[in-house]
């Protein structure tokens, strides 16, 4: 019984988007209504929160890892680790200014409408991606022509 417990919270917490759970929907419920709203807004600020935490954790760890190796391998392997982690922290950066102007868009009542043709992106397009600023259709219109360019 206790197994299954710690598997039922397990698959719980496995499908939390960024700490928070998918939105159930209601019969006939009206599309980015309030709650739907908010429930985006607490996705995108716990996001945002988390990839904050990894900055702090990068720089914490980038000054208590500041030891001049006398070997050149490690010292090598250590610069090798280190801009790796940078180079992860500026697309995380990115990604922060991409949240925060999803955040405006939310705030300004002008989230989970294709900025393309206008119709509604849909709820589990935008759980599974909360900065999505197109439909389905116009994504995958624009990623044929962008492969045509190519």
């Amino acid at each position: 019984m206790t197994n299954k417990k710690a598997s039922t919270a397990a698959d719980q917490a496995e499908n939390l988007i960024h700490g928070v759970a998918p939105y159930q929907e209601k019969a006939n419920e009206e599309y980015m209504n309030p709650e739907q709203v908010e429930h985006f807004r607490n996705i995108l600020l716990s996001w945002k929160r988390n990839l904050l935490d990894e900055v702090s954790r990068t720089i914490h760890l980038m000054q208590d890892e500041n030891i001049n190796h006398p070997d050149p391998n490690d010292r090598a392997s250590q610069e090798t680790d280190m801009s790796l982690e940078l180079r992860n922290r500026d697309r995380e950066r990115k990604l922060l200014k991409k949240i925060d102007q999803t955040i405006t868009r939310v705030d300004n009542d002008d989230y989970g409408w294709c900025d393309r043709c206008g119709i509604e992106i849909g709820i589990r397009r935008l759980e599974a991606r909360p900065t999505a600023e197109l439909c389905v259709d116009c994504k995958t219109l624009n990623e044929i022509k962008e492969r045509q360019m190519i």
